[in-house]
């Protein structure tokens, strides 16, 4: 519980900072800047969040699904996970983000979501009873805010879960980390 209550500290910290620092989404959110040397949007952008809601449900399911998570895993391999996962979850958001701006949209990917989905994933093969209802339910939160207009990365929440999925039957499999 130790590493999950320390992620969402640093996330409360870096939503608080947000509001002091000129400019931060464009600057700490995954975006084109990224292909021009702004390297840290990778680990960044996970820290950073559109608005009070958006902090608010993230910060929720994390607690809800990293509690049980670090029992499971520890808190070190929890908190490994949970960084490598969602910076890997990033590096592949960056193909949507160069497309998009091939397209002549400029977006920025900000919050935990690729990451806490990553956590869906590992729980999805462990308790595959439980596998459709949290595939269903990344579904619903990649696509019916998109139905009301409201343009989140639905693609980032997608690509954690099935990161989290895939890492979770290599383990199981060849016992990797």
């Amino acid at each position: 519980m130790k590493a999950t209550v320390t992620l969402i500290i640093i996330n409360a910290i870096c939503f608080l900072a947000a509001y002091f620092l000129q400019n931060s989404a464009e600057y700490f959110g995954l975006n084109i800047f990224f292909f021009n040397g702004a390297y840290w949007q990778i680990l960044t952008s996970m820290f950073m969040h559109a608005g009070i809601f958006h902090i608010a449900m993230n910060m929720a399911v994390l607690w809800q699904f990293g509690t049980i998570l670090e029992k499971f895993l520890g808190s070190l391999r929890f908190s490994l996970i949970y960084l490598i996962l969602g910076i890997l979850t990033n590096i592949l958001c960056l193909a949507f983000v160069y497309f998009d701006f091939t397209r002549g949209e400029i977006i920025n990917v900000v919050g935990a979501s690729g990451a806490i989905c990553v956590l869906f994933g590992i729980v999805a093969f462990y308790d595959p009873r439980n596998a459709k209802g949290l595939f269903l339910m990344i579904l619903i939160i990649s696509f019916a805010p998109l139905l009301l207009g409201v343009n989140i990365a639905w693609y980032a929440h997608l690509l954690g879960f099935f990161l989290g999925y895939f890492y979770s039957f290599l383990r199981n499999k060849f016992g990797i980390f």
